[in-house]
């Protein structure tokens, strides 16, 4: 069956668990939230610790599993959490000022009861018998939960918690129980820091491996006034932000691509988003961080060909395209955390287009040389900001490859004109929609047109 097709069912079946219908008002509400469990090598470089405070002040938009200490290149062995406490310790100083200001944001006490130590040691040297982890048992715990959502592990770090994992099942379980645990991981992949990425991508070709390079580049300036002004001088939460070394956030992206912002459909890796944009076609050999190399020579290449889904060649330039939106929203998190009073900071606004309320990616068909009405009536601002509205063609996630007119680009109901020569392509229409608040904050809908 092919790997798409059966991406997009489990999506469907997905969406089809978390839909909740209202007899009283006739309202199809659909909420999905993404698993996510986060494995960080925290210690390696301040940008880990960076990468949590932003996680932590999203919180809501997850439903977070696990955050696990982890090893890497760049820190090959680790004692205890006591770096993910003191973050943890700064969010449950402001978590009565986040929950003012959103639903769902996780209580510290859960959070601290998820905060683990994974594998102590560096890579596949800590894989295999007697090795199970608090973190590698977490993994499998949240894989057998009786969900149908994916869990989405991202490493920030090395990630042999996910080898030891799926190592302990392979051991344990019949061939049928292994297919169907690897079917619902999803491994997000920052850089490769130690050699049990190419190991899993070897001996478990059908696990959803994204290895992300394109991961600098997509930042505010390195120690400048946006970090200063609008992250670190807020609260406990800014005072455990520290200042950048080599590169900020660059973490980031392995939790920023299933940010639930309509933009874009997780699984559906081409598609683009605050986490960057992948390629469906594996890549073979993508290695991992110069660290690894220095530690064991063939570390990686002992296990070639081994491949892996990797960046499209925009690079870091298919998180950028969205700045304004991703440091917004950091900013007017932080925002949050320095207040109680709902009036004193800004919101979201809700986007809507032709009159789905969800933040899924809408698809519809047309035909070539036709007219497709777009509209965002009925979007709205919790705050009572108005409302602007950027319709846009987004041209390297789709199949068509020449020009798409759109009318009205810039007003709450737009045309799209699908060209003649469309037929038997897609074609994928961005509504980013920001309110007039400070900082302005931004939704979005992705509409995919398939030309028929």
């Amino acid at each position: 069956m092919n790997k798409k097709f059966c991406f997009l069912a489990l999506g469907f079946l997905v969406m089809v668990a978390q839909v909740h219908i209202s007899c009283a008002d006739e309202e199809v509400k659909v909420s999905y939230k993404p698993r996510i469990i986060n494995t960080t090598d925290l210690g390696a470089d301040p940008d880990d610790e960076q990468s949590m405070v932003r996680f932590l002040v999203c919180a809501n938009e997850f439903d977070t599993e696990g955050l696990i200490v982890a090893t890497g290149c760049w820190k090959k062995t680790q004692e205890n959490t006591e770096m993910l406490d003191k973050i943890v310790n700064a969010y449950e100083q402001v978590y009565d000022n986040l929950k003012v200001h959103a639903d769902g944001y996780p209580t510290p006490e859960y959070l601290k009861s998820i905060s683990v130590m994974g594998q102590k040691g560096y890579g596949m040297s800590d894989v295999g018998t007697g090795k199970d982890s608090p973190g590698s048992e977490m993994i499998i715990a949240a894989v057998d939960k009786d969900d149908p959502r994916p869990v989405w592990v991202g490493g920030w770090g090395g990630v042999n918690n996910v080898a030891q994992a799926i190592w302990k099942v392979r051991e344990t379980r019949s061939e049928a129980e292994l297919e169907k645990f690897i079917s619902k991981l999803r491994v997000f992949d920052i850089l490769g820091q130690d050699d049990a990425g190419a190991w899993l991508a070897k001996n478990f070709p059908d696990l959803f491996y994204i290895r992300a390079t394109g991961v600098y580049g997509w930042q505010p300036p390195k120690n400048g006034d946006y970090q200063r002004s609008d992250i670190q001088s807020h609260g406990p939460l800014g005072a455990v932000y520290p200042d950048t070394k080599w590169a900020t956030e660059g973490d980031t992206p392995a939790f920023m691509h299933v940010y639930p912002n309509g933009l874009n459909d997780p699984d559906q890796i081409d598609q683009g988003g605050w986490g960057g944009r992948f390629s469906w076609t594996k890549k073979e050999g993508i290695r991992s961080m110069s660290g690894v190399t220095k530690i064991k020579k063939d570390g990686e290449t002992q296990y070639d060909p081994y491949y892996m889904y990797g960046n499209t060649p925009e690079k870091a330039g298919a998180i950028k395209r969205w700045s304004k939106g991703y440091d917004n929203d950091f900013a007017a998190r932080m925002d949050w955390t320095m207040t109680n009073d709902y009036s004193k900071a800004n919101h979201h606004p809700i986007a809507i287009v032709n009159g789905d309320k969800t933040r899924q990616v809408m698809e519809i068909s047309a035909s070539a040389g036709s007219a497709v009405s777009l509209s965002a009536a009925g979007s709205s601002d919790p705050d009572g900001d108005s409302l602007n509205y950027a319709w846009s063609f987004y041209k390297e996630p789709g199949s068509y490859e020449g020009d798409v007119s759109i009318q009205n680009e810039s007003a709450q109901s737009a045309s799209v004109t699908v060209p003649t020569d469309a037929s038997d392509t897609t074609i994928h229409i961005i509504l980013e929609l920001y309110d007039s608040g400070s900082p302005n904050l931004y939704a979005y809908r992705r509409v995919i047109i398939n030309v028929e």
